[in-house]
């Protein structure tokens, strides 16, 4: 008989994560350290370039910068535990340490959803309004913005933590995830959640959604002026300057709309934690390429990082 989990500490969920054989835990642990330790190094890489260099301290890679960080604390929120769980087969996680989780996952969605937000703005001001841009993302400005973006996202996640700890867990405490995600932990309640369903409904329709619909107008308006440009040179030019956030928006986006639209069922629980993990471990990594594959600035920034540094030590 099932034990009800409420807010006492000693009480434990268990990751269920995925069914496969020895060699195959032994290849995803393997496979998903390679890419923790890569999206860990990649953006740490792009916090200390955005620091360091000058030259890189405008609003872009302001924002750039306080992506990485969305990054990095996204995927040690959750990859840790999968590691441990995979290397140990220890599958149980405490209600607080779930609820930890929980918390950090989704402020960092949230973060991840403003700050993109943020940048697509910073884009349409820069291709829209080159001769306003300074006076329109004045240092102030881009700092409030992103502050805001973390202080409404925390107080707003913060609620959903609360409430959650306060339902009772009877029924079952097999969590089919491999981290603790706020619809996996809801549908486990044996209270009544009606409500906060519908809660989350609409803080969907606010937040994401909302979000979402606005990177997309500053995108309309973007190619609107771009397509506007005469010279074919200052058209590729004005594109190349959104196309790594565009890129990042598209590998964030398409996943998290994926797995949210497609149907839910029994079958597909396998695929929808390699889409979490998609998500949560591989595009943190993808980000920083994009911007430094695709960006001189970042390269020219990072050689000239190097060179100043081989000259100290020489």
């Amino acid at each position: 008989m099932n034990t009800c989990i409420s807010h006492h500490p000693e009480h434990e969920f268990y990751i269920v994560t995925f069914s496969m054989s020895s060699m195959g835990q032994l290849t995803l642990f393997l496979g998903l350290l390679i890419v923790y330790l890569l999206a860990i190094l990649g953006n740490l890489t792009i916090i200390f370039l955005v620091c360091l260099v000058p030259k890189l301290h405008t609003p872009m890679y302001f924002f750039l910068c306080n992506l990485a960080i969305v990054d990095i604390t996204s995927t040690s929120t959750c990859i840790p535990k999968l590691l441990n769980i995979t290397l140990t087969q220890d599958h149980r996680i405490s209600f607080p340490l779930c609820l930890t989780q929980m918390f950090f996952f989704v402020l960092c969605a949230g973060g991840e959803i403003f700050t993109l937000t943020s940048m697509a703005y910073d884009r349409y001001v820069a291709i829209c309004k080159p001769l306003l841009y300074y006076t329109i993302m004045r240092k102030n400005v881009y700092i409030v913005m992103a502050a805001s973006s973390w202080i409404v996202a925390a107080l707003h996640y913060l609620s959903h933590t609360i409430l959650t700890s306060i339902l009772q867990f009877c029924e079952s405490h097999d969590i089919s995830n491999f981290y603790c995600d706020l619809n996996s932990v809801l549908a486990l309640s044996s209270s009544d959640i009606t409500s906060r369903n519908i809660f989350i409904l609409l803080e969907t329709a606010l937040i994401p959604v909302l979000q979402f619909l606005l990177t997309i107008i500053s995108y309309v308006f973007i190619f609107s002026a771009i397509l506007k440009i005469r010279s074919s040179a200052g058209r590729m030019k004005a594109f190349s300057s959104c196309a790594s956030h565009l890129i990042t928006v598209i590998l964030f986006y398409g996943p998290s709309i994926f797995l949210y639209m497609k149907p839910q069922s029994e079958d597909t629980k396998d695929q929808d934690m390699l889409l979490s993990l998609l998500f949560l471990a591989v595009v943190p990594m993808l980000n920083p390429l994009v911007y430094s594959l695709r960006n001189k600035e970042v390269w020219g920034a990072t050689l000239r990082l190097f060179k100043e540094i081989s000259v100290k030590f020489h």
